[in-house]
């Protein structure tokens, strides 16, 4: 390699280092000293995007391309020796131009009336091109799904909605409700700061953290390296929205100890990746479609948090009882306590890191935004480190500044994605499309909520198959969360129904991002993976219906009827999980199984009637399979040794 390569490199590498940086220390300071007007903020924070989108994935790299890919909302990093080709270079002043035009003539894009004046040639080739940008970038970082999904809104508005080109332009490019709406604020305000604190936090040691206390609680139970996966997953949910950069950072260490313990490898994928699913729904810090929903909502986010409270716990109740309930049918056992770390020391060694979580909860619960509680808790996290010999090593200037650094690149996925579904959002908006939608669902459905909630369910799936969590939620909230509310169902509850579909898509078969992670590492087949995650997320797949019809699980409602329809739930779950996997007290016959699944399905439908017949159905297996234990325990028993006679 000649001298003028390498020094390419070098200069590419300390490039991409100082603008993530900048990227960065912009949105910290935004959030401490207040952000400007929405087009310029919005707009530098594409900028910054964009340009690191083009100097980072590069267009002649596709295997470079498809490692990113796989980190559908936090993608992996690029080596930091790429180096892009001339083409990237000229997408990348491309990529900048529009943007620029707009700061330059910024007096004139506020002063003009929208819809009213015309555009002008200029207007309209910037228009043209920032479309075009966005599209672009973000196939590079997630994929064709989200690109396509927004040319075919495209071509609906201009050739069958017979949109003015210009009027779709003036939308997309020169007004808030289009590329620079309220998907790429959101990004903007909320998602950079909650991934910049993920990866402070990753950088002074928390996943560890994570991990040895999960390895200590659970460890030793049965199956205990499966409930190790479901509880640091759950805990590193709190501090990554990305469900398969939770695999990638749980699964190295959780998947080989389950199959150690004697999980298959299908099974031990599965497990990881519906753990690390959940992370999305996972409060404190849950994904960037969280932020969005607060955002549609108008309401705070520390709101969408307690509504998302008991989802989430019983999501993970879901996950913890189908491991133990599949262990115990294997007849597996944990693993030694010599092995495991003990539960105080894991505290005294690195307890402290759990600080910066509880700032984040007690500045935001204090009413404060939530981006000034995340700017908190992420200026804490090497203090914090610091405060202890055993994590102090992880303070120093290069893991600072790759704590930056890393914030900013895992930002990419979230940015782009957001900038692409504004271009949905736009499209949707000006043809009137979510009416026409909606209509069309509530008609189809002819008034029947339950076949409007199965439709809203596939295309959730189906959507997120392809894309990130955040635009699909984004597509869903402008075509189907009205249909919804129109049958009479309240917005928190279609909003989080909608939600829950798109976040579960990671581990619905064919395309399953966080399946195919998991499977990658187990060396398991990718179907049977898919299955098996299917399989241990099923009573998973059950909550957000429950949300609908059961608004009490949303904590809206009086505390009476809160705990009743918790009890009852979480009873709910653990039957149907018993029912699914095939054992309860003992290992469950057919008849079992299916009564178990019943029953679980009763309690889980909220009404004093269905609770009744849920409990008799479940009492009737528990009393079978006691009589069948005691009868198992008599008859070694009734086997009295023959004397001998002198």
């Amino acid at each position: 390699m000649s001298i003028a390569a390498i020094n390419h490199r070098w200069l590419v590498k300390y490039a991409l280092i100082a603008i993530s940086i900048a990227m960065a220390l912009y949105h910290m300071w935004a959030i401490a000293f207040g952000a400007s007007e929405a087009v310029l903020f919005r707009g530098t924070h594409l900028l910054f995007a964009l340009v690191l989108v083009f100097l980072l994935y590069r267009f002649t790299s596709k295997s470079e391309e498809m490692a990113l890919v796989a980190s559908s909302e936090h993608p992996a990093q690029v080596p930091r020796t790429s180096v892009p080709a001339l083409a990237d270079y000229v997408l990348l002043v491309l990529a900048v131009t529009p943007i620029v035009y707009l700061f330059v003539n910024y007096d004139y894009i506020v002063n003009r009336i929208f819809y009213i004046d015309d555009l002008t040639p200029i207007d309209m080739a910037m228009g043209v091109l920032m479309t075009a940008i966005v599209l672009e970038a973000t196939r590079r970082v997630i994929g064709w799904a989200l690109p396509i999904t927004a040319l075919v809104f495209l071509f609906y508005g201009l050739f069958i909605a017979k949109l003015e080109p210009m009027r779709l332009l003036d939308q997309l490019f020169m007004t808030t409700e289009g590329i620079f709406g309220i998907p790429l604020s959101v990004s903007a305000s909320y998602v950079l700061i909650f991934v910049l604190f993920g990866s402070f936090m990753e950088r002074t040691g928390t996943g560890q953290l994570f991990m040895d206390f999960a390895m200590a609680l659970t460890g030793h139970t049965a199956g205990g390296p499966g409930k190790v996966s479901v509880v640091s997953s759950s805990l590193f949910g709190t501090i990554s929205g990305s469900a398969v950069a939770n695999v990638m950072v749980d699964g190295p260490i959780s998947i080989p100890l389950m199959k150690r313990s004697g999980f298959p490898p299908h099974f031990a994928a599965g497990v990881e990746a519906t753990a690390s699913t959940g992370g999305q729904i996972m409060p404190p810090i849950m994904g960037a479609a969280a932020f969005v929903m607060a955002e549609f909502l108008a309401v705070s986010y520390g709101q969408v948090v307690i509504w998302a409270i008991i989802p989430a716990i019983l999501y993970y109740v879901a996950c913890f009882a189908a491991v133990h309930f599949e262990a115990k049918r294997r007849g597996l056992m944990g693993l030694p306590r010599s092995e495991l770390p003990r539960l105080g020391a894991v505290f005294r060694v690195r307890g402290h890191l759990f600080i910066p979580v509880c700032l984040i909860l007690v500045v935001m619960y204090s009413g404060y935004s939530a981006p000034l509680a995340a700017l908190v808790g992420t200026l804490a996290c090497f203090p914090v480190a610091a405060l202890r010999k055993s994590t102090r090593v992880y303070v120093n200037r290069e893991n600072i500044l790759d704590a930056f650094v890393d914030g900013a690149r895992n930002a990419l996925g979230v940015a782009t994605a957001c900038a692409c579904a504004g271009i949905v959002i736009g499209v949707v908006t000006l043809s009137g499309l979510g009416i026409v939608f909606t209509q069309f669902v509530t008609h189809l459905a002819q008034e029947t909520l339950l076949l409007a909630l199965v439709l809203t369910m596939l295309a959730g799936i189906v959507l997120g198959m392809g894309m990130p969590t955040t635009p699909a939620y984004i597509i869903m909230t402008a075509l189907l969360v009205p249909a919804i509310i129109k049958l009479g169902i309240i917005p928190p509850a279609a909003h989080m129904f909608a939600f829950y579909f798109a976040v579960l898509s990671a581990i619905t078969p064919p395309v399953a991002l966080a399946v195919f992670a998991a499977a990658g590492i187990a060396k398991a087949d990718l179907w049977a993976s898919g299955w098996a995650a299917v399989k241990i997320g099923g009573p998973g797949f059950i909550v957000p219906f429950m949300l609908i019809y059961e608004p009490a699980l949303l904590m809206i409602g009086d505390w009476t009827t809160i705990v009743g329809a918790f009890i009852t739930a979480s009873s709910g779950i653990l039957l149907f999980a018993a029912g699914l996997h095939g054992y309860l007290m003992t290992r469950a016959s057919p008849w079992q199984r299916g009564v178990l699944i019943v029953a679980g399905l009763l309690l889980i439908d909220p009404g004093l009637i269905t609770d009744i017949a849920g409990a008799g159905l479940a009492a009737i297996v528990v009393l079978s399979q006691l009589a069948a234990r005691r009868a198992a325990a008599v008859l070694p028993s009734e086997r009295k040794p023959v004397e001998s006679t002198p």
